[in-house]
């Protein structure tokens, strides 16, 4: 069985040891604000700043793109230890990074689950397990661990009444998303997760149905934030109002207008960067899935997760503030508020 204890921490150990000082894009006292932020990309997809840039919301801010990220934990562990400016992860993720003294903070959220995009956990049509006592003994797959799915399989498990240690019996396996469907219908995985086009297609062809899903759980949440390093904000106000406030325009954008507008305007925007990707993906793009209107965050979204890793082991009881974990001073559609 997987040991699971610590998973997030050994991710983010490197982090720690860096350190987390004033990095290569941070502005000095006295002088000019940063106006190039350096982030990652997802291949076949289009983040938020990046609609932003191409609505012009942007202003004289640019952003210079130096690769694709490979998980939530990696982003911020990048944003935290200044080789990008901003990364963005599963909330729980955050909470972790923050209880490792990480100097950074949440300032929008931009990823979640309705009733259109969800994350869902199957089983093949003929698999005997219809309850979370089903489960005991069995391997669910998941894309890491420490992040997003873990955290929505333990909270089922939970509220289904499994004791800690009937739990710690349902093995979790890392797998690539791409190999999931095909590890259930083998047999080799007997729950598997899926979200996005690849749950899309794998019911197109029909055989498997869900135990459960997230927003089953949970109802529509967003689910990750966007974080700066606090020094950042602190030296870059302006540029952290006018990146914030364009995330956000970006966000609404989406959540308002039609969801054969935000495909086409995506497909172009994958066009004009030519990094020899497909945009087959962002065809079957729903919504965005983000509670807030444009990525406003609440406070259950994190209070949730610090139960979670509390109650894990992960986190000391108190050791993290929801107030100190995200701002929404910078979001327009916040009207202000600080937590």
């Amino acid at each position: 069985m997987i040991k699971i204890r610590h998973a997030l921490l050994a991710a983010l150990l490197p982090a720690l040891l860096a350190g987390c000082g004033s990095a290569e894009g941070s502005a000095r006292p006295g002088e000019t604000e940063v106006k190039v932020l350096r982030y990652q990309g997802s291949v076949g997809a289009v983040t938020f700043p990046e609609l932003a840039e191409e609505l012009g919301y942007l202003g004289d801010i640019k952003l210079k793109w130096v690769g694709n990220t490979t998980s939530g934990p990696q982003d911020i562990q990048s944003a935290a230890t200044g080789q990008t400016d901003f990364g963005g992860a599963f909330d729980g993720a955050i909470v972790k990074l923050k209880a490792a003294k990480a100097p950074i903070k949440a300032v929008i959220g931009y990823y979640g689950s309705d009733k259109d995009t969800f994350s869902g956990y199957y089983v093949a049509e003929n698999s005997p397990i219809r309850t979370a006592r089903d489960l005991i003994g069995k391997k669910i797959g998941v894309n890491t661990l420490g992040a997003h799915h873990e955290a929505v399989i333990k909270e089922y498990l939970k509220r289904e009444g499994l004791t800690p240690e009937e739990i710690k019996q349902v093995q979790l396996v890392v797998i690539p998303p791409v190999n999931t469907e095909q590890a259930v219908r083998q047999g080799q995985l007997d729950v598997g997760t899926l979200g996005g086009v690849l749950k899309d297609k794998a019911l197109e062809r029909g055989g498997l149905r869900p135990l459960f899903t997230d927003v089953g759980l949970l109802g529509p949440f967003t689910a990750g934030a966007v974080v700066l390093r606090e020094d950042f904000i602190a030296e870059n106000p302006t540029t952290t109002k006018t990146f914030v406030a364009a995330f956000a325009k970006a966000i609404e954008w989406a959540q308002t207008h039609s969801r054969e507008e935000v495909v086409a305007k995506f497909e172009q925007i994958i066009a004009k960067r030519g990094r020899n990707e497909s945009s087959d993906t962002v065809r079957f793009w729903k919504s965005t899935g983000i509670a807030g209107k444009g990525g406003v965050i609440a406070a259950q979204e994190f209070k949730t997760w610090i139960d979670w890793l509390e109650r894990e082991g992960e986190i000391k009881p108190g050791q993290v503030k929801v107030a100190d974990l995200y701002t929404n001073t910078f979001n327009p559609y916040a009207g202000g508020s600080t937590s």
